[in-house]
């Protein structure tokens, strides 16, 4: 039986990258789900703040005609239940290094966005011969705590608040870069960032309150491209300068018109400069 285009439009379907091929990684501290898509050289997705790796899928779908497409879940997406046991970024980027390890991936190339960019960057100072390159959209040198983030907050960490509640969804507007008209795409973010438990939400806001890699950005010596989108109200013009200043032979691609979400609103657009980079 075909599927409407209503019943796809609803449920997301139109922007999932297909069926990939499910895993599961038994790591030391919790157990993540990852799925690949695609064939050739290896390139690791490592999600955001929210919307675990479903929030890629727009991205993914384009990347797996180039690369051997893989993306997992961080600690604590899947199972809330892991902020019994207390962890930080540090502990995060142990997580990612033990994923590749058990995929026997020796070199690979890497994207974070917004907070997998942190994970990205802070992999890439600890560990930077485990790379093939490293590539990082909606993320600076530091983070500022600007009112967006400390209202965000503050929100997510004392009330439970309903997938449909006018202020988050403004939130979202702003992450957007500009206000929004309800349509698929934006029912497509909101519906997947709201299936992030709303206590990891704000934990992972406070782990990048404190994030501040300027002092030692020269370890990464390695390949590295910085996506920016000139609407992305989370990251500083201060933050994104120090980054791409303070990373040797770094190069700077601005996306115009975009927001911290331009990895979902313009996938096209980060695809084609992140294969332009690769393959260069």
């Amino acid at each position: 039986m075909k599927a409407s285009m209503e019943w796809l439009t609803a449920t997301g379907a139109t922007f999932t990258p297909g069926t990939g091929r499910v895993g599961c990684a038994y790591l030391k501290h919790y157990n993540a789900e990852f799925v690949e898509w695609g064939d050739g050289p290896p390139l690791v997705l490592i999600p955001g703040l929210a919307g675990g790796y479903g929030l890629l899928g727009p991205l993914a779908k384009l990347l797996a005609s180039h690369f051997r497409v893989i993306s997992y879940q961080l600690r604590g997406e899947d199972d809330c239940f892991a902020l019994r046991q207390r962890f930080e970024l540090p502990d995060l980027v142990a997580d990612l290094a033990e994923f590749l390890d058990y995929l026997r991936l020796e070199r690979p190339a890497l994207l974070g966005v917004s907070f997998g960019g942190v994970l990205g960057l802070e992999f890439a100072v600890r560990s930077p011969q485990r790379l093939r390159a490293l590539a990082v959209q909606g993320v600076g040198a530091q983070f500022h705590r600007g009112l967006l983030q400390q209202v965000a907050g503050l929100v997510l960490s004392r009330y439970p608040l309903p997938p449909d509640n006018a202020f988050v969804n403004q939130f979202f507007n702003l992450l957007f870069g500009a206000r929004q008209k309800p349509g698929s795409l934006f029912e497509f973010v909101t519906r997947q960032c709201w299936q992030t438990d709303q206590s990891v939400m704000a934990h992972r806001f406070h782990l990048v309150e404190s994030f501040d890699i300027k002092d030692r950005l020269g370890r990464i010596r390695v390949p590295t491209l910085l996506l920016a989108g000139d609407r992305d109200l989370l990251v500083s013009k201060q933050s994104l300068r120090d980054l791409s200043e303070g990373i040797p032979h770094a190069r700077l691609a601005r996306l115009t018109g975009c927001g911290h979400l331009a990895f979902v609103t313009q996938p096209r657009r980060v695809a084609d400069e992140l294969c332009s980079f690769l393959k260069s």
